[in-house]
């Protein structure tokens, strides 16, 4: 998973908003590859889909580790699929 909710959103509420993260390649509407290379920090084992049509919130609390921190163009990215997804 990606976490897209904002640092404001997540300090006024104990939940963080997500898109999912497969590691199944196959095309899908409104999803994207990306790999170690699109992260700022962590790695990927392999690349992996992002599917922004799958968004889900959790509770902060059930967060165990962090694997890592995407690049501003992935949520970039996911931001322009979201949009063409509502728009």
């Amino acid at each position: 998973m990606i976490v897209v909710s904002n640092d404001a959103y997540q300090a006024s509420t104990p939940d963080f908003v997500a898109v999912a993260m497969t590691s199944n390649l196959r095309p899908a509407p409104y999803s994207f590859v990306i790999s170690t290379a699109d992260l700022v920090e962590g790695t990927l084992n392999r690349p992996g889909r992002v599917r922004v049509d799958k968004v889900f919130t959790l509770a902060q609390a059930i967060v165990v580790t962090r694997f890592g921190r995407v690049t501003t163009t992935v949520l970039d990215r996911v931001r322009q699929e979201l949009s063409a997804l509502t728009g």
